[in-house]
């Protein structure tokens, strides 16, 4: 074989690696079209993605093929493009370059969410300034939420999630980050772990008040007895952490005796749900969750909500009741942070979960057991210590978007 022969040989085995930029008005067909014409020289697809953003497509396509052969491809492509009216461009991917962007798929993976009634430029340079300063690559950027109207709308919901690769210098310092940027911006920000847990979580368990309700009920039960004040200053310093739970249970039940029995029934069917709770609920179920109230409230209570709302499990704590009259007592064990742990615990296993399945969501200091031990602890509306220590918070939003945080869409569920 000549000189030239082996040349021609060694040229048809080349393998040539190009990058696809495709961008324009979008249109029905035009994917179609253009990888009809890779299909044609029996081109090898090795990454595809595409977004679409207010009907302007932006489409990239990486792809080999035999060096003999790529000539015709991007002929066919640019005389596709100006038919369709779209821009087009090629890049040229070396062996190198793409070795070292598949030795990246191995890296870690987060998530971060986004939530608030708008989202910003501000917002998004902020995020993105400190993932850059962690080393972290955004990969992709999905709305979840719908779309944003331009007037006004103070029940309007405004919902991103980036897709992150690499590992952070220093992950503590950066969600304190994220807590700060999210009060001084009045956005709630979610930074998770992207794994095959995340993606297959089953059981929610939620604190009742606070969190379902938009009231603790201990104190409603304290102002139809006349000792409003009193109760409400030890659950107050109880949830800010500076008392023992199981200590200001007992001493604000005492307070309460005597109480008539119709009151918990006038007080139940008045109970003020938590914004977005009845949506959160509806849709978890929808989807297969099973769902806990964890409370240091009341089984009253919790078992009044377990009828609105197809709750599967209600723990909370059972006021001793005689003659129609609370005693000042209580029965059973007092649920409190630990034992709200161990119930979720408990659950977990009846329903053979791992606990990074598990969510659990509340706001105070007792809560923070529970918050710790579940894949996805989530402080809602929370007091300064419980947001600090718990993993995720939802502070400017519904109790809903607890849905965007497990990467629920709008389309999904409205």
């Amino acid at each position: 074989m000549s000189n030239i022969d082996e040349m021609t040989a060694e040229n048809m085995n080349q393998k040539e690696i190009i990058l696809v930029s495709i961008s324009g008005e979008d249109r029905p067909g035009l994917t179609s079209t253009m990888t009809r014409i890779l299909a044609k020289y029996n081109a090898t697809i090795l990454d595809i993605g595409q977004a679409d953003i207010h009907n302007n497509l932006s489409l990239g396509i990486l792809f080999s093929s035999d060096q003999q052969v790529s000539g015709f491809i991007l002929k066919e492509m640019l005389f596709s493009a100006s038919s369709l009216g779209i821009n087009v461009r090629f890049d040229t991917i070396s062996e190198d370059k793409y070795t070292e962007w598949v030795g990246l798929q191995g890296k870690n993976r987060y998530i971060i969410t986004i939530l608030g009634r708008n989202i910003s430029a501000e917002l998004i340079a902020s995020v993105s300034g400190a993932l850059s300063e962690q080393g972290l690559n955004i990969d992709a950027i999905t709305r979840l939420s719908g779309r944003i109207p331009l007037q006004g709308n103070s029940e309007a919901k405004a919902s991103v999630e980036m897709s992150v690769r690499g590992t952070p210098k220093d992950k503590q310092s950066l969600q304190s980050l994220f807590l700060r940027i999210s009060s001084e911006l009045g956005y709630d920000i979610s930074f998770q772990e992207d794994n095959v847990f995340r993606r297959n979580r089953r059981l929610v368990c939620f604190d009742m008040d606070s969190t379902l309700i938009k009231t603790e009920v201990i104190d409603e039960l304290a102002m139809r007895a006349g000792v409003g004040d009193q109760v409400k200053a030890i659950t107050e310093s109880a949830m800010r952490g500076e008392i023992d739970f199981c200590e200001s249970f007992k001493r604000r039940v005492a307070l309460l005796e005597g109480l008539d029995e119709s009151v918990m029934k006038d007080i139940a069917v008045n109970l003020p749900i938590m914004d977005g709770a009845e949506r959160a609920l509806k849709m978890l179920k929808k989807f297969g969750f099973k769902i806990a109230i964890l409370s240091g409230g009341f089984t009253y209570f919790g078992n009044y909500l377990k009828k609105m709302y197809d709750i599967d499990y209600v723990y909370a704590n059972e006021l001793e009741i005689k003659n129609g009259k609370l005693t000042g007592k209580h029965q059973g064990d007092i649920v409190d942070g630990k034992r709200k742990a161990d119930l979720l615990r408990l659950i977990a296993q009846v329903e053979g979960l791992d606990l990074q399945q598990v969510i659990a969501v509340g706001d105070g200091a007792n809560d923070l057991p529970m918050l710790s031990l579940a894949g996805l602890g989530v402080a809602f509306h929370a007091k300064p210590k419980v947001k600090e220590n718990a993993k995720q918070s939802l502070s400017n939003f519904g109790l809903d978007g607890l849905l965007y945080l497990l990467g629920f869409k709008d389309s999904y569920m409205d």
